[in-house]
Order: C-alpha cells, then sequence, then structure tokens
C-alpha cells in the first residue's frame, strides 16, 4: 500500500496508451524518479519490481515505484492495451503493508495551521467499475499537447479526480474499523479541547473501552489521546497567541490547560519555545 501525506497532492506529469501485440514487452527501467501507474484494458502485463511478480490482467492496475527497478517476467500471450501515467509528489510518502501512523515532524514549522491527511491507495488490484476508470483517462489524454495554463490545471483536477476514483474502484476507501474508531475520538477530543479530559466520557459516547481507543489512536495517529489532545491545545494557543491580544494566563484557560505554569511547561516542551517570545516571533514590533 502507498500512503501520501497530504498536502501536497500527488500531482500528474504525463501519460499515453499502448497495445502491445502477441510477444511484445514492456520495457525494463530503474529508478525512473515518477511513480508508474498502469491500467490494464485488455489482456496482461506480466511485470515484477524489485524481484517481486506484478501480473496486470484486464480490468487491473498497478502502481510502479520512482525508486526500484521493474522488468518483464514473460512476453504477452495476446494482444494488450493499457494506459499508463506518470506522478510524483513534493511530500511524504510510504509504501507498506497497511496504513502508518500520521506522525509528521514540525521542524522549522513552529507554526504551521495545515490540516494534514493521509491518502492510501493499494500498489496494485482489480477494478469494479474499469469502465469509469478508463474514460478518465482518455479524459486526461485528451487534453495531452495543449500548452495552455488552463489545460494544464484542468489536468491536475482531473488526475485528482482519477487518483480518487481509483481508490474508490480498489475498494481502500473503505476505513478500517480501527480507523475509524482513532478519527472519532481524535474529533471527541477536538471538540472538547477546552475541557478536562475525561476517558470515561469518550468511551461513552464513542461505546468503546478507553485502552482500545487508546490502541486505535495509538495505531491511527502515532499518539496517545492526551498526546493528541495535548498537540491540538498547543495549535490553538499558537492562533490565539498570534492573532489576539489576550492576556497568556486566559489562553491557557480558553484552550484547556488551565494552570498557567502547566501550559507554560507543555508549550515551551512542544515547540521549543516560551509563548511570550513565541507571540513576539509573529507580532509586529
Amino acid at each position: 500500500m502507498f500512503q501520501f501525506i497530504c498536502p501536497p497532492m500527488p500531482h500528474y506529469i504525463n501519460g499515453g496508451e499502448d497495445t502491445y501485440p502477441i510477444g511484445g514487452k514492456h520495457v525494463d527501467r530503474s529508478n525512473i524518479g515518477v511513480f508508474d501507474l498502469i491500467v490494464v484494458t485488455r489482456g496482461c502485463l506480466f511485470m515484477e519490481e524489485a524481484g517481486a511478480a506484478i501480473d496486470i490482467p484486464a480490468d487491473h492496475y498497478a502502481i510502479l515505484r520512482p525508486d526500484q527497478t521493474h522488468r518483464t517476467t514473460k512476453a504477452c500471450t495476446e494482444e494488450t492495451h493499457f494506459y499508463w501515467l506518470h506522478f510524483q509528489t513534493v511530500g511524504e510518502w510510504s509504501a507498506a503493508e497497511e496504513r502508518l501512523p500520521l506522525t509528521l515532524s514540525q521542524q522549522g514549522q513552529p507554526y504551521a495551521p495545515i490540516d494534514y491527511f493521509p491518502f492510501c491507495l493499494p500498489k496494485h488490484g482489480q477494478l469494479q467499475s474499469p469502465h469509469a476508470i478508463n474514460s478518465k483517462m482518455r479524459e486526461l489524454l485528451q487534453l495531452r499537447g495543449q500548452p495552455s495554463a488552463h489545460s494544464r490545471w484542468t489536468e491536475q483536477q482531473l488526475f485528482q479526480a482519477l487518483f480518487l476514483k481509483l481508490q474508490e474502484e480498489s475498494g481502500s476507501a473503505a476505513d478500517s474499523p480501527q480507523l475509524q474508531i482513532a478519527e472519532e475520538a481524535a474529533l471527541f477530543l477536538r471538540r472538547h479541547y477546552r475541557d478536562p479530559l475525561s476517558y470515561k466520557q469518550m468511551a461513552e459516547e464513542l461505546h468503546f473501552h478507553p485502552n482500545y481507543i487508546a490502541i486505535c489512536m495509538k495505531k491511527t495517529f502515532g499518539c496517545t489521546p492526551l498526546d493528541y489532545l495535548t498537540r491540538h491545545r498547543i495549535e490553538q494557543a499558537k492562533r490565539l497567541l498570534i492573532h489576539t491580544n489576550d492576556p497568556i494566563g486566559k489562553i491557557a484557560e480558553e484552550t484547556g490547560f488551565g494552570s498557567f505554569p502547566y501550559f507554560v511547561r507543555c508549550f515551551s516542551k512542544h515547540t521549543g519555545t516560551k509563548p511570550k517570545a513565541f507571540r513576539m516571533q509573529y507580532r509586529s514590533k
């Protein structure tokens, strides 16, 4: 499974289509620097990547990594038609058997009010409605060669729609129960961040034991409910420090920290600076 941390979103580079006769072979390549999405409409491509076999029959797709070697293991046994599409991302990505915890470093970004999220897609799979994917591929390729900025913008919009549809078609859009519980718990914590953390209230609302909720959050976000809540409170405190003239003691209360000393300790631990210094950094002198 590929996991892309967004934003930034993966972006489209170029694409095309090919038809191989019986005996035809896909070219062998290594470290091409872009992801290669292949969607086969008829026939079958027999390939491998880093020694692992990847057969792509009709109505299936595969995504080849930008940093590995892939080659043909066997010539086509029948006429084979496929679409191909190159894309890349300048954001973080990973490849694993399952979704990885969303743990982002904010070093160098003391104030980054961006809502990051993971976008996951299996490396290969069968399409449930291949005609819908093929239609979007053809629509995207029709813009090829048009030099206008409007066409380039439209290409990226179509690519994002294709990517989302591909996720739906592959069945990976259906979130796991653990992921759903973790996201529901995160929503509960964001709604109640001004209040003292109540594991009992959270468990009653989500209808799961607090220990199981903590396991789900650890697997999804890489942190405990308390850690998640503390980080969210600090982000709210950063916003108030920058955009209001409220006293720091009042901000500590409004963001759920309660006492001023506890707020200063938590803020300094997570940001490397004290609240007053953080405020001065982003305010006009």
